[in-house]
């Protein structure tokens, strides 16, 4: 199977359904990605993850993507707002033997903020 595949199969299991450690397990090595996914899924549970545009280079994918979900729990010490939201973000990983065992990722926290009320948006 190819490394884009998997990232789009990994998404696909994911999206939409509530983040397990077991479920993360079947596709990652990576503790920190790991908590970030757990740690999201308690703020927007069961969020959808969307894969805009994916390149692949050897053992490395970097995915442009978005993210969308309802914000439920409390995040940042913002109380939840029950707003909908979609964020952007980049994201690389690093696959081995059928895991993702490193990552980067950057995501749009300001289009966040703004989604849920608690900065302007300047346009």
């Amino acid at each position: 199977m190819s490394h884009s595949k998997f990232i789009l199969e990994y998404f696909d299991s994911i999206s939409g359904s509530p983040k397990t450690p077991e479920a993360c397990d079947q596709w990652m090595t990576d503790e920190e990605l790991k908590e970030h996914i757990l740690f999201f899924d308690t703020i927007f549970p069961n969020y959808e993850i969307f894969a805009d545009e994916i390149t692949s280079d050897g053992d490395r994918v970097v995915v442009r993507a978005r993210m969308k979900g309802i914000h439920k729990g409390t995040f940042d010490g913002i109380p939840p707002t029950h707003k909908e939201i979609e964020m952007p973000f980049a994201i690389g990983y690093t696959i081995k033997d059928n895991k993702i065992v490193d990552h980067w990722l950057i995501a749009d926290q300001i289009a966040l903020m703004q989604q849920l009320g608690v900065m302007e948006s300047k346009t």
